[in-house]
């Protein structure tokens, strides 16, 4: 006998609810019990649908022009003539990787700025050594706390500088001045390492000074670093830097010092007024001896290392882990800018941004990333005294749509004297 459809009763699969009415019925809960149940599966179902509503709602109504944004927070420091000089720049969002190019790499060769262009770092470079810090420590081959005078031992002979540590001096805790001039007033020229190391054996802390105790941004204790490195794996840092990050990363425009084969591609370095600064490619600076100078690189080369920062390349964990105890503050500079390994953690509005900046007479360069909102950014400029470190302080705040003023904590000065 065929059974019958009462009218108005619905054909097909129960709904959810009338479904858990049934196994609560067939399970002989009581009346109570099963409407207690049925309450609580809508108020749920509810608070989901409504959460839903208000996350994807708003990243509907505003998609975020990558392009737009760039160029507009960009043109401040793009020549005014839009010749003499250029920017190239690289942005990281969702795991994806946009370049965008402006002005010339080299006026006098009619040649504009590519992904490929390849810049002077300037203090950017320091995160390298930082980073092969930080991968030592993660394999047990060195510690943050040993006095830097355990591996370069003509500082044994010294004072203060016995008391300095590999972690103070990537933190820029040590107490060591900028550059050794701003102690030594009378020495002229360059300094040799027979220079240094003696600098180094009479520099006297003091409560200005002292090591672990503040935070006074220092190129000495970044170069002392390096040579750190070099005697505790008895290898050059520039091969260092290859064998452990950048051949990795297939960095093959990242170098120090630039060879002959990548000279090409290197960038024209302009004054703030267009004027040309020293050759393409060429070293300059306060230290004067091998792998003590600046490291070149190109926006596309830069792109790679800020992706492995992110940790969005997993066949390069280890590495990845190295650099994520890198990035972590070590020193309170104040509640809203933290030190960590040559990085700078800084926060402002929602956003907290890791970052580094650089420059040099003929340079200007950036790099930081939010973490939380996957989002990064490569900034290389090849004109001096550009306010790089705001510019990608601006993009990063914008394409996360947070309103806030970005921070100006650990900015400045965008020239270094290294």
């Amino acid at each position: 006998m065929a059974s019958r459809v009462q009218p108005g009763a619905k054909l097909g699969k129960p709904e959810l609810l009338d479904q858990v009415c049934t196994v609560l019925r067939f399970k002989h809960y009581s009346l109570r019990t099963e409407q207690s149940y049925v309450d609580r599966i809508k108020r749920f179902v509810i608070a989901t649908v409504i959460g839903a509503l208000l996350t994807a709602g708003p990243a509907r109504a505003q998609q975020v022009n990558v392009e737009q944004i760039v160029a507009e927070k960009i043109k401040p420091i793009l020549p005014e003539n839009g010749r003499d000089g250029g920017v190239a720049v690289a942005v990281r969002k969702d795991s994806k990787t946009e370049f965008f190019n402006y002005g010339f790499a080299n006026l006098a060769r009619n040649e504009r700025v590519t992904p490929n262009s390849i810049f002077n770092l300037g203090s950017v470079g320091k995160l390298f050594a930082t980073t092969l810090l930080a991968q030592a420590v993660k394999q047990e081959q060195l510690s943050l706390d040993d006095p830097v005078a355990k591996y370069v031992t003509e500082l044994q002979r010294g004072g203060d500088i016995r008391r300095v540590t590999l972690g103070q001096l990537a933190s820029h805790t040590s107490g060591l001045p900028r550059v050794p001039q701003q102690y030594e007033h009378s020495h002229r020229g360059k300094y040799t390492w027979s220079d240094f190391v003696r600098f180094l054996n009479s520099w006297k802390a003091d409560e200005k000074h002292e090591p672990g105790k503040q935070y006074l941004y220092s190129n000495a204790a970044m170069v002392l670093l390096r040579v750190a490195l070099e005697r505790r794996f008895n290898t050059r840092f520039a091969a260092l830097m290859h064998e452990r990050i950048t051949g990795s990363l297939g960095m093959n425009s990242t170098a120090l010092p630039l060879p002959r084969d990548l000279l090409g591609r290197a960038v024209q370095g302009y004054g703030t007024m267009g004027r040309p600064i020293g050759r393409p490619g060429e070293e300059s600076g306060t230290f004067k001896w091998p792998g003590a100078g600046q490291i070149y690189s190109s926006a596309r080369d830069m792109a790679a290392f800020l992706a492995a920062n992110m940790g969005e390349l997993p066949e390069h964990r280890p590495m990845e882990n190295a650099m994520a105890l890198a990035q972590q503050g070590v020193f309170q500079v104040n509640p809203h800018f933290n030190q960590g390994l040559a990085w700078q953690d800084v926060s402002a509005g929602n956003l907290s941004i890791i970052d580094k900046n650089g420059g040099l007479p003929n340079t200007s360069t950036y790099i930081g990333f939010a973490l939380q909102q996957k989002l990064g950014v490569v900034i290389l400029c090849n004109r001096g005294n550009q306010h790089a470190t705001g510019i990608g302080r601006q993009i990063l705040h914008a394409l996360a749509q947070d309103q806030s003023e970005p921070s100006n904590e650990g900015a400045g000065p965008d020239v270094d004297i290294d």
